[in-house]
């Protein structure tokens, strides 16, 4: 069985930061690029980050120099720092992998940001 979990979400005031984790199990992680999606109300689900197996990263450029994926292949986890929040990054936010061409989603975690 393939588990993607998230956690770390919370409500926050504009500027604060907050750290989200996907834990996950039943996958050889350390072979997988592992990727970090947002989806606000009433609006599509968007990339926002991605890490290959080798490290590489990548992000959306509303978040560059914010936000921060990395991984810890010992703990089969990704992570996502995110750094001097703006109302604009509320959403529900969602951990990804495709293993053999199919899809896998975490369950999401709610990340809300007051001015």
């Amino acid at each position: 069985q393939v588990y993607l979990v998230e956690s770390g979400g919370g409500s926050v005031q504009a500027g604060e930061s907050l750290r989200l984790s996907c834990r996950t199990s039943g996958i050889n992680f350390k072979i997988h690029r592992m990727n970090w999606y947002r989806q606000a109300a009433g609006k599509q689900r968007d990339l926002v980050a991605t890490i290959s197996s080798d490290g590489s990263t990548n992000y959306t450029d509303s978040v560059k120099g914010r936000f921060t994926i990395s991984r810890d292949n010992a703990r089969n986890t990704v992570y996502l720092q995110m750094n001097t929040l703006k109302p604009e990054d509320t959403a529900v936010y969602y951990c990804k992998t495709n293993i053999l061409g199919r899809t896998y989603w975490g369950q999401g975690t709610q990340v809300t940001v007051s001015s």
